[in-house]
This record gives structure tokens, sequence and C-alpha cells, in this order.
């Protein structure tokens, strides 16, 4: 059986309630004609006369008085769960996916700040490099580092990221030093996968007889980070997931030189989801922090 239409249930509901088409009208912000053409169609339907005109006023029939509590019973209900669906956005399970390196270094370590002002939302962390597909995975929001070109999705700029050598500051100091770029060739370089290299970084500063190639690599950017803290070696660092380590004082930046990248970190979700009021509060918060970072940190991406 084919269901009323909501339009015209509503305007029975409201006419039942105030015995009045031109009271129901000004409740609904219709005309009256409105109101009578929505209880004509839906009494033809139902077969039913649903209403009886007396002197001055509306009378419900018995078949009308019968079903008004049925429906009026069933807008509460409807309105009973899209409230709790609406609750349960802004509350509850928040699944993020962001790369491992990101989570490590920049996310984790901040995300207490979030819960002291969201204890409401639950935010779980799903550490993984490869792309979301946000139609089958049950993912709400993620970071995702590249040039921001995710087709269907929105993409908030969150970090752009600058490039340069960190290392721990025993290394530093250990003799023959770390005075200019040419020492680099007395040291061991640690090396990811990122897109800035050795080589690029060696030309902008000038120096060409270094091997580039030579010394560890480290899959995940995190571990690079960590190698460097150890004093395994001079890494060359993203802003992003070394600033920590540098306002800690477990790194330092032996050279001042540093290179943008063309790539940068965003905030990613489907056009769909963006008022959802859990990816609002997420995407805020997490563009605040960014923009506290400082300017040892990767810099906002708004400010560039």
């Amino acid at each position: 059986m084919r269901l009323p239409n909501l339009n015209a249930l509503r305007a029975f509901m409201a006419a039942g309630r105030t015995l009045s088409f031109t009271q129901a009208a000004q409740d609904l912000n219709v005309t009256q004609a409105a109101v009578s053409h929505q209880i004509k169609t839906l009494e033809e339907q139902l077969g039913f006369r649903l209403f009886r005109r007396v002197h001055r006023g509306l009378r419900l029939t018995d078949a009308g008085q019968a079903y008004l509590p049925e429906v009026t019973q069933a807008f509460e209900r409807l309105a009973a769960a899209t409230e709790r669906l609406q609750t349960r956005d802004a509350t509850g399970v928040l699944n993020v996916s962001v790369l491992p390196s990101f989570a490590a270094k920049w996310l984790v370590p901040r995300l207490m700040h979030f819960q002291a002002r969201h204890p409401e939302i639950d935010v779980r962390v799903s550490a993984k490099n490869e792309a979301v597909d946000f139609n089958h995975e049950d993912i709400d929001l993620a970071i995702r580092f590249g040039k921001g070109v995710y087709p269907g999705l929105e993409a908030v700029p969150l970090l752009d990221e600058r490039v340069f050598p960190v290392c721990s500051p025993a290394l530093a100091e250990r003799p023959p030093g770390l005075n200019r770029p040419e020492d680099l060739r007395h040291q061991v370089l640690l090396h990811d996968d990122m897109t800035v290299s050795w080589a690029e970084w060696l030309k902008a500063a000038g120096v060409e007889d270094i091997d580039a190639t030579r010394g560890p690599f480290f899959s995940d950017s995190s571990m690079l980070v960590s190698a460097a803290v150890e004093g395994l070696g001079v890494a060359l660092g993203r802003s992003t997931l070394a600033d920590g380590d540098i306002r800690a004082g477990r790194l330092v930046r032996p050279f001042d030189l540093s290179l943008v990248t063309e790539f940068g970190y965003f905030i990613v979700y489907p056009e769909r989801r963006a008022e959802r009021p859990k990816i609002i509060a997420f995407r805020d918060w997490l563009l605040k922090e960014a923009d506290a970072g400082g300017e040892d940190a990767a810099t906002p991406a708004a400010l560039l």
C-alpha cells in the first residue's frame, strides 16, 4: 500500500489539532486553499471523510478521530528519531584516518587538547598509508599528504611543509662538528621516501661533492625522526614531524636553509558530510592547532 504524502498528513494533523483550516494554514505557513487541497487529496486516497463542516467550524469524523492520534504519534516518533540521529552526529565516535608518521609525531601529542574541549566525542585514529574509500570504509574524516586534488571530496588545507636537516644535539657538537653544509660529508645521511631528497637540499645549499644516496633508509618518516633523535645520523626532516622534537630539545637544526615542498597536509572528507557537527568540530580544532604551531613548526596552509 502506498503511504500518504507527508505534507497531506501534516496538514491533517494541524487541522485536526486546531479544527480550523485557516489556523492550520497559518501554523504551516501555507495558504488555506493548500491545506484544503491536501486534506481532500488525503481523503480521496484513504477513501474516508476525515472532517465534516459544522456551524462556524470543523469536526472530526469517526475515522478522523481514530486516525489523528496515530498520525500524531507517528510524527512524534519521527521527530524523536531525527533528534537522536542529530545528537548522535554531534557526539560519540569520530573515525579518523591519518598517515602513521603524522599520527605519531603531530596528531597524537595534541589529541588531549581536543578531548578536553570536546569530551562528548571519542576520536578513533586509524593509521594507514592507503587512500580511504569513504563509500565502503567506516571513516568520517582523513588527513592526507599531497597536492589537495581529491575528486568528489572536500579538501581543506591544513599544513604546508618545509624540509631541513635535523640531528641530535650530541651529534651536532661531536667533532668535526656541523658548522657548514659541506661538513655533512663526514656524517651519516638518513633517508625516507619524502618528496624532497638530500640531493635537492645539497644542491640548494651549493654542495656538489657529497654522495647524497649513502646512508640508511626508513619506510616511515616517524622512524626517520626517531633515528635522528637517537644519533644515528643527520635526517632531512619534515617540519610537521620534527617540530615536537625540536621544541623538546631532542633535535636541532644545524643549518638555516629549508626547502618548501609542493605538497602539504589536507583535511579530507566527502562533500555531503561537510555540515556534520563532529566533522566541523574536529576540522576547526585541527586548523587552530596548525595556526598555533609557531615559527619552527610547519606553516599553516592558510598563512602562505
